[in-house]
């Protein structure tokens, strides 16, 4: 069958057909701009969010040893961290302290230790013997503090002779 045949059947079939009328509505009412409902509860949440501990286990569970170090720190400068080759300028001692204390302390302690452009220091944290089911709370949260410290290089659990698994060394930016 030829185009013009086509066309000519198709016409055929559609010549009592009439076009639809469209009709243009009018609101008498603007539409209300959107408003969001739970901003407010999720800047909240994500706030309580970002004090808590991470939920994934095994950013919690960290074994004995401790070990971090920033992507351009090279991996050699770690083991010679972790073998206590560097000169430790001061200690604190978070033994007895809840998380909350031993974040404040921690905290104080990093920023005498930049003002006075120490290099290396020691975080005796403990190895939670005493924390029951829930694991070492200090070293673990220890763990996640001295990670989020701009200040921090590296660090890594010290030598046997220096608290072994309960401490580690923190090798600070200059």
């Amino acid at each position: 069958m030829a185009k013009s045949d086509e066309r000519n059947l198709f016409r055929e079939y559609v010549r009592d057909v009439k076009p639809l009328v469209v009709e243009e509505r009018h609101t008498s009412r603007p539409k209300p701009s959107p408003v969001a409902r739970f901003t407010r509860a999720d800047r909240r949440e994500v706030l309580r969010e970002s004090l808590l501990p991470p939920q994934d286990e095994t950013l919690l569970c960290t074994g004995d040893e401790l070990s971090f170090r920033r992507p351009h720190v090279p991996e050699r400068i770690l083991t010679k961290l972790r073998r206590g080759h560097y000169v430790v300028d001061a200690e604190i001692d978070l033994h007895g302290l809840t998380a909350a204390e031993a974040r404040g302390a921690l905290r104080e302690f990093i920023g005498q230790a930049l003002q006075r452009r120490f290099t290396c220091v020691r975080v005796v944290h403990g190895k939670g013997r005493r924390s029951g089911p829930r694991g070492p709370v200090l070293k673990n949260v220890v763990n996640l503090w001295l990670q989020r410290s701009d200040a921090v290089l590296a660090f890594g659990s010290a030598r046997a002779v220096d608290g072994g698994s309960g401490a580690v060394y923190v090798l600070l930016r200059r």
